[in-house]
This record gives structure tokens, C-alpha cells and sequence, in this order.
């Protein structure tokens, strides 16, 4: 049944219904209400499917042994990627749906912010840098950066006013690298694109 939601939303928008829901899943009305009781948990359902499908994507991204510039890249493209592929699932982690909580998108969102503080602590650990605060707005204003940055390409890619995806993966990636690349120059270091800097088996 959240399956079937998630592609009437993506089919049929924000103002989808449960009869429609119902009629793609093959059940009754009835059975759905049984089962989340009202729309709010079936929405918090579907958020919280749809956050796993992007963990699944981007964590191993994350945690992939490359070069530094490529497993920023990669994480970025998983990402969009999935938004991507997942027409309507913008709008339950953007929480415009009505009757939606938040909860369940608020803690995914946490768990992307924590897996990227523990990544960064690792590089700026290996920099010398023993700043744990910088590292936890850093990972937190990388969220909200790539986040703020993909609603934006999916408004503009409907009207044609945002270039394409590799475009803004490029760059959100240039700019996210150019950050790590200032830490490391704050320090007196040269970094390369190239390099492979340590990662940790979990978040912190």
C-alpha cells in the first residue's frame, strides 16, 4: 500500500486521494484505514519508505573508498538521482503535502547530517583540524545547501530555467570540494582532487 501511494503521488500529484491509493494497491478503502488509521500515517508511511530508498543510494556513496572529489560527487548524484527517479517524493521531504507531520523526514534528514559529520570529522581530523562545531554546521549547512539547491533544479527543470543534472551535480560538487580544499589550505596543506582521505566505518 505505501508502494502503491508513493506512485499515485508521483502520478497524480500532491492532491491524490485515498480512493486512488486503494484502487492501485488492489484494496478497499476500508483495508487502508485499518491498517494507518488516517492520511497523516500513511503519509509519515511514505515519507519514511522513501527515506530508506535514499539511504540505500547514498550511503554507500558515502562510505565508498575513492577519491575525495569523486565520493562527494557520487553522494551528490545519489541525490538527485533519486528525486530524480522519484517523481513526488520532493514534496514529502520538503513537507508540503497536507496533513503531513515531519517527524520521520526531520530524523532522516538528521541521519544524512550525522553520517556527513562523521565523514568530515575523518577529513578534518586528518587536516589537524580539531573543531568538532565547525565540523557539525558544516555537515548541517551541506544539507541544507544540496537540499535548497535540488528543490530549485526540480522547480526549473518543468519551466526549463535550471540547467541539467550533471550540470548542478558538477557544481554543487566544485563547491562543496572547494570548502574542504580552504580547511586544508587554512592549515598550510595542498590537496588534490585525486586524494583518498580516511573514511569512517559509521556516523557519529
Amino acid at each position: 500500500m505505501v508502494d502503491a501511494a508513493l506512485a499515485v503521488l508521483g502520478r497524480d500529484g500532491q492532491d491524490f486521494g485515498l480512493d486512488q491509493v486503494a484502487h492501485e494497491a488492489g484494496v478497499t478503502k476500508p483495508v487502508i484505514y485499518r491498517h494507518f488509521g488516517d492520511r497523516a500515517a500513511l503519509l509519515d508511511a511514505m515519507a519514511e519508505r522513501a527515506t530508506d530508498r535514499l539511504m540505500e543510494r547514498l550511503m554507500p556513496a558515502i562510505y565508498r573508498e575513492s577519491a575525495a572529489w569523486t565520493r562527494i560527487h557520487d553522494s551528490i548524484d545519489a541525490v538527485m538521482g533519486f528525486l530524480d527517479d522519484s517523481p513526488g517524493v520532493d514534496l514529502l521531504f520538503r513537507r508540503r503535502l497536507p496533513g503531513q507531520r515531519g517527524e520521520v523526514v526531520d530524523a532522516g534528514r538528521e541521519f544524512i547530517a550525522s553520517a556527513l559529520t562523521g565523514l568530515l570529522g575523518s577529513y578534518t581530523a586528518m587536516l589537524d583540524v580539531h573543531q568538532p562545531d565547525l565540523v557539525r554546521v558544516w555537515s548541517q549547512s551541506m544539507v541544507g545547501a544540496v537540499q535548497a539547491t535540488v528543490e530549485w533544479w526540480l522547480r526549473g527543470r518543468t519551466t526549463g530555467d535550471a540547467p541539467g543534472r550533471d550540470v548542478v551535480t558538477l557544481h554543487l560538487t566544485d563547491l562543496i570540494w572547494a570548502q574542504i580544499e580552504g580547511v586544508a589550505r587554512r592549515q598550510g596543506l595542498t590537496l588534490s582532487p585525486e586524494s583518498l582521505l580516511p573514511v569512517r566505518t559509521e556516523p557519529k
